[in-house]
């Protein structure tokens, strides 16, 4: 089995410089012309599955995609970003640290959580359940639209490769090894340690 783990594009949040996370926005023209070149890029790959987290642009995206390849997207509650910012959701990053500068302070580390945030221990524990799940699938190939922060989790925690730089509809191939996984394709994604 091939899993390719697709980041969503472009998003109205990202050009207005907002804490997203949990937050639900649209795909900009920018991010639907990048998600019909990851199609593109994915037409010819024989994807059997679809998978797209719940939050809007990952659904906007996988529709592009799906329509693309001829396949219907499956939701997958359990890929949906973190709630990694709480009660600074939605913000701009100039309003968030005028308003609450002690919560911005906290996003430094990965691990804390701001007010009103998912603890980090359980966005990794339901995104390895996830990928477990994914990863027992029948299917030879399967694509999962889901965000910059599940992808970074599954780098930093599962693959033990550190952190990475992920942009928008960037993909990694991965396939389930005996308990584990391993990356033979990156596209859009750089580690960094």
């Amino acid at each position: 089995m091939i899993i390719y783990l697709a980041r969503h594009g472009q998003t109205t949040g990202d050009i207005e410089d907002r804490y997203g996370g949990d937050y639900d926005d649209h795909l900009t023209e920018v991010g639907k012309q990048q998600s019909a070149q990851l199609a593109e890029k994915l037409a010819n790959k024989k994807i059997e599955q679809l998978f797209a987290s719940p939050r809007i642009r990952a659904q906007e995206t996988a529709a592009i995609i799906a329509e693309r390849l001829g396949l219907v997207a499956t939701t997958l509650d359990e890929f949906r970003e973190r709630n990694g910012y709480g009660i600074l959701t939605g913000m701009t990053k100039e309003e968030a640290i005028k308003q609450h500068p002690d919560q911005v302070e906290l996003l430094k580390d990965v691990h804390n959580a701001v007010d009103g945030a998912e603890e980090y221990k359980s966005f990794q524990q339901r995104i390895t359940a996830a990928l477990d799940n994914v990863s027992q699938m029948r299917a030879e190939k399967i694509t999962v639209v889901t965000h910059g922060g599940p992808i970074r989790l599954i780098f930093r925690d599962i693959l033990k490769l550190g952190e990475i730089e992920v942009g928008d509809c960037a993909y990694a191939v991965i396939e389930p090894d005996h308990g584990s996984f391993r990356v033979f394709e990156l596209e859009g994604i750089q580690i960094q340690s």
